[in-house]
């Protein structure tokens, strides 16, 4: 509802709630694309995790390998 808010000078986006004093940014675009940015970061962030993870298990998986083969060698 418009009529509780007063426009604030210099920004079209931007109004004030007059109960609150609130300043709030009507511009919902920009909104949608912060949540859309903060979203693909998560994402990102989860991706890195799991590579990372993968990295590690393969690490191990090559001292495995590694330990397996120098037994090996060493029973000759």
């Amino acid at each position: 509802n418009m009529e509780n808010y007063i426009k604030v000078e210099d920004n079209a986006d931007l109004v004030r709630d007059k109960h609150s004093g609130a300043i709030v940014n009507t511009n919902t675009t920009a909104y949608d694309r912060a949540v859309a940015r903060s979203k693909l970061a998560q994402k990102q962030r989860d991706d890195l995790r799991s590579a990372t993870r993968e990295i590690n298990n393969i690490k191990c998986e090559m001292h495995e390998i590694k330990t397996l083969l120098e037994q090996l060698v060493g029973k000759e």
